[in-house]
């Protein structure tokens, strides 16, 4: 069964979506069987890894309001091991179509649980917002994975991540728990990164990953190729550091199995 792990921060520009696009390719690349789920209505992992959303006529928004199967949806083997389920504008429109609908936490996981048995991991990229297609993705996780940038107002953001996991937790779904923090934006040169990566440590303890990602140019650059950073630039410090991850990841997994 594969474990599905949604990516999430309300805060935007933290790298969430860079960890969805990288973490995915470094799992595919591991020899992982990959499904990758947009739900973030600007689409930038559907066109980071090289899809042309605005030709898409079935994606997350029509899985949602029920005019299309994840089958139909489904894009296969866009990488190597790793298939995607697209999103574009069009997804910013469910949370209006989804109010009628009975049960709307948990339209995604009908969808995705006849088919997370094919995958090892399903990867889900949440808007960065605590709104219905963030609560859908934790409803169909089994982790939360939280990227923070390495700024001074990193822990102000994830206390309140940390509540609505709980919320969930509680009411919606009772097996989720934090898969674990990652740094990101990482820049050694600054006081503060390092503060910020201590002041974290201390709140958390054990849910924060080793592998922290580097502030890298070669990063920033490759969504506009529609490239993963492994196929940009394989030898970046970017690329190295998400293989590093995405061990951990898998590592971690092994271990609660």
């Amino acid at each position: 069964m594969g474990r599905i792990i949604a990516i999430a921060n309300q805060k935007g520009g933290v790298g969430k979506t860079t960890t969805a696009i990288n973490l995915s390719a470094c799992l595919a690349e591991a020899g992982k069987k990959i499904l990758t789920i947009d739900l973030d209505p600007q689409g930038n992992t559907t066109s980071g890894l090289g899809v042309n959303k605005n030709e898409k006529e079935h994606t997350t928004y029509e899985l949602l309001i029920g005019q299309s199967t994840v089958e139909e949806c489904l894009l296969q083997e866009v990488l190597p091991l790793l298939d995607v389920l697209p999103s574009n504008v069009n997804l910013s429109g469910a949370e209006i179509e989804l109010i009628g609908i009975s049960k709307k936490e948990f339209v995604l996981k009908r969808e995705i649980d006849k088919i997370r048995d094919n995958y090892d991991f399903i990867i889900i990229d949440c808007p960065p917002s605590l709104n219905m297609l963030t609560v859908n993705a934790m409803t169909t996780a089994d982790t939360v994975l939280v990227p923070i940038q390495c700024e001074y107002y990193a822990l102000e953001g994830l206390s309140q991540l940390i509540h609505t996991i709980n919320l969930v937790k509680q009411r919606l779904n009772p097996s989720l728990e934090l898969e674990g923090v990652v740094f990101t934006m990482y820049d050694a040169r600054t006081n503060l990164s390092l503060q910020v990566v201590e002041n974290v440590k201390n709140s958390l303890k054990n849910t924060v990953y080793k592998t922290i990602i580097p502030r890298n140019v070669r990063l920033a650059e490759a969504p506009s190729h529609g490239m993963p950073i492994t196929l940009y630039d394989t030898r970046s410090a970017g690329a190295e550091s998400y293989r590093l991850l995405a061990e951990e990841v898998i590592q971690k997994n092994e271990t609660e199995e």
